[in-house]
């Protein structure tokens, strides 16, 4: 926090096995986000470590956890983080163009992704013609 230093998380230990779920809780301020940026590889921590998947997240260079976002992790963020100016379908397919995915492909798979949760016929709206939830 500029100048100041502030410890969000210290003396944590939180082994998750491959399958599990896990719930995170706590009051405001707690360091819940920070946990899940650094289990989730957006932010690396400044000290100690943080492994996913037999890997030191610290370690790894910007594309190597780019490459273990795309493909390992999913994330639901509480801010809507949809492309604007893109369709339902075209939001849906950006991971997949990043792992090399064909169009016709990548095409396929979001539009049965989209329909799993209702939103087939939402296919060429773009993010404001949507509901937030």
């Amino acid at each position: 926090m500029g100048e100041l230093a502030y410890r969000a998380l210290r003396g944590v230990d939180l082994p998750i096995a491959n399958g599990e779920y896990v719930a995170i809780s706590g009051t405001s301020g707690s360091g819940k986000s920070t946990l899940l940026h650094i289990v989730g590889a957006l932010h690396r921590p400044t000290t100690g470590e943080a492994w996913f998947d037999g890997e030191e997240l610290g370690s790894l260079s910007r594309e190597r956890l780019a490459q273990v976002r795309n493909e390992k992790i999913g994330f639901v963020f509480q801010q809507f983080f949809l492309l604007p100016r893109s369709t339902a379908l075209q939001n849906v397919e950006v991971p997949m163009v990043y792992s090399g995915v064909s169009r016709r492909e990548r095409q396929a798979k979001a539009r049965e992704a989209l329909d799993r949760v209702g939103l087939a016929k939402f296919t060429h709206h773009r993010p404001t013609q949507l509901s937030g939830g």
